[in-house]
């Protein structure tokens, strides 16, 4: 990694504080941005321009079709794919949810995995993120479990295996919580979350995030990136000029709004106090190395949930389904197999 100046160190621990994440993506990036004194920023490759909020300039796997539905006097649109399997069909339907930094496409590699073993795939990009409309009003798990509800009962689909990455796995807490009928299986995949933020981390004005994601500049976004992983690959740069090309475009300072009130949503609503409630066949999985304290803290999920087991993945980081696809996917796709679906 190149060398960072100090000032980024001390704007990157505030971002992610404000999000309210474990240190799970601090540690790699504490010690890329504080091992040097050398103020020297690294400017954003000349083609980097500006990016749509809406992401319409960037390639999705698979055809994205919109689920239209009125949510507080304002008619919005949840952006989704659905995937038949390709391999022979075995009559389960798996949705994904993404992570707070992310969107639905980044999962092209699990729904190629999943399809090929005989699962229809689900892929909605939550409200306030990709494709989907960017309202800007309060954000809760609720909501959002709901419409993912109302996404199923659009597709005629009763039940599902519920898969959530970072953000997305308090997604699926909460979705397996109030609708377990609809959940045969969930799965939290290096879950943020895996505690009650409110007691480990001071409250932040809205103002104040909504500042944080304003600032942003392309070191900040490089190394929040960087982070994620043990081992950095290019393949993972568009994420980086995904981020950056949204700074440059004329409707950031909206996005910007719409990513504050999701970070407080994180730290507003736990959802620890879900999994004692929740009986559905889970696993808690995700890279070991996603911060000193993510192995001790998976335990607790896994432990705290009635019908759970437990996977780390060592060496790999936050991102398992693209560090280590040869480790993920069969543990994933084993779990998403046994019982009934």
């Amino acid at each position: 990694m190149d060398h960072r100046p100090p000032t980024i160190l001390t704007f990157l621990l505030t971002a992610l504080l404000l999000a309210g994440w474990n240190a799970h993506a601090s540690t790699h990036a504490h010690e890329a941005l504080s091992e040097n004194n050398d103020t020297t920023q690294v400017a954003p490759p000349e083609d980097y321009g500006p990016v749509s909020i809406n992401l319409e300039d960037i390639d999705y796997p698979h055809p994205v079709s919109f689920l239209i539905f009125t949510r507080q006097g304002k008619e919005l649109r949840m952006a989704y794919m659905d995937v038949e399997p390709t391999g022979e069909a075995n009559g389960r339907t798996v949705v994904l949810l993404h992570g707070l930094n992310f969107f639905g496409a980044y999962w092209d590699t699990t729904i190629d995995a999943l399809t090929e073993a005989g699962f229809r795939v689900v892929v909605p990009d939550q409200i306030g993120f990709g494709r989907s409309s960017k309202p800007i009003h309060p954000y809760s798990f609720n909501t959002k479990a709901h419409n993912t509800a109302l996404l199923l009962d659009e597709l005629g689909i009763e039940a599902a295996a519920i898969v959530g990455h970072s953000m997305g796995g308090m997604l699926a807490s909460r979705f397996a919580l109030l609708h377990p009928e609809r959940t045969t299986h969930v799965a939290l995949v290096n879950m943020i979350g895996k505690v009650d933020f409110r007691l480990e981390r001071p409250y932040q004005p809205i103002d104040a995030v909504v500042e944080a994601e304003l600032a942003r500049g392309y070191d900040e976004i490089r190394a929040g990136q960087e982070a994620y992983y043990v081992e950095w690959d290019e393949a993972y740069q568009k994420y980086i000029r995904i981020h950056y090309g949204w700074t440059q475009s004329g409707d950031f300072p909206r996005l910007a709004k719409v990513r504050a009130l999701n970070r407080q949503m994180v730290f507003n609503e736990p959802v620890v106090y879900d999994w004692p409630s929740i009986e559905t066949p889970a696993l808690v999985i995700g890279g070991a190395e996603d911060g000193p304290d993510f192995p001790e803290l998976a335990e607790n999920a896994a432990t705290t949930l009635p019908n759970a087991e437990l996977v780390l993945l060592d060496d790999v980081g936050h991102n398992p389904h693209f560090e280590a696809p040869e480790l993920f996917f069969p543990a994933l796709i084993r779990f998403l197999m046994d019982g009934e679906g």
